[in-house]
């Protein structure tokens, strides 16, 4: 099947959840994932390339900020060529902050579409902790990237 990517930073462990629940769906799909950890793994931005398909997962700090361990890995974005791989974007946030609830998962999605990737278009964003229905919106997050990714490989 195929070669996933799941790169995550959590604060309070809600985006770690999250980016549990995508692995273990595609786990259960019989697809092969790589789950790293920004503060734990070492990670390129150039890595993407790699996968069939990556999922990054990132909450919001503060008032809508890219968190600080995922800052060398945003910028160096800038130097690489997405073009064509499948991606999408994922965290947990606060509602609390209001406008920039979630304002990372969007700079992030709009990095990874700038440098050219193929973006699911949700934005997946949870407030705090993860209820049932989030869960079930990964799994449908998690679905509808590896479906692209199948599609990719197969044409």
């Amino acid at each position: 099947m195929s070669r996933v990517l799941i790169l995550y930073t959590s604060l309070t462990g809600n985006t770690e959840i999250l980016a549990e629940t995508i692995a273990d769906y595609l786990k259960k799909h019989q697809h092969e994932v790589t789950l790293k950890h920004f503060e734990q793994d070492q990670i390129t931005a150039d890595e993407i390339k790699d996968y069939d398909a990556t999922l990054i997962g990132i909450y919001t700090y503060d008032y809508g900020e890219i968190p600080f361990e995922v800052e060398f890995f945003f910028d160096e974005l800038d130097e690489v060529d997405l073009t064509g791989c499948i991606t999408g974007v994922f965290g947990a946030g606060d509602r609390f902050y209001g406008d920039t609830f979630g304002l990372a998962v969007d700079l992030m999605h709009d990095k990874l579409e700038e440098r050219g990737a193929t973006l699911d278009p949700e934005r997946l964003k949870v407030d705090m902790d993860p209820e049932q229905d989030d869960i079930k919106r990964c799994e449908q997050l998690a679905e509808r990237v590896i479906q692209k990714a199948i599609g990719k490989v197969n044409t």
